[in-house]
């Protein structure tokens, strides 16, 4: 997730990155491993681009997931962008639409 806008006093856009991990096949919700501001974030995005791990550009999302502490899960309100994200990474990866990775927490099925 890559954000070019800094909501402080600068003029001047700050790079804003946050790195998400998502165990293939759990139920629970992805969770931050990284965030960063400025040089920082420019780090984050390069090793995802050498690894060529796919970046998406959002401001919003981007600064929702800025709050949420490393190796947290994704908040609530984030869930229905990053789940957007997830489906749309899938598709291009070949894997089944109709083969959810993830439920929203608090929805998990006890059966």
């Amino acid at each position: 997730m890559a954000d070019d806008t800094d909501h402080t006093k600068s003029d001047t856009p700050r790079t804003v990155a946050i790195a998400l991990s998502h165990e293939k096949g759990s139920e629970k919700a992805p969770v931050v491993t990284a965030t960063g501001h400025g040089e920082l974030a420019e780090q984050i995005l390069n090793i995802a681009f050498e690894n060529g791990v796919k970046v998406r550009e959002d401001a919003d999302l981007a600064q929702i997931l800025s709050e949420v502490d490393v190796d947290t899960p994704i908040p609530l309100e984030a869930f229905a962008a990053v789940s957007e994200i997830l489906s749309y990474l899938y598709r291009v990866q070949n894997v089944p639409a109709n083969n959810p990775e993830f439920e929203q927490p608090g929805n998990q099925n006890d059966n």
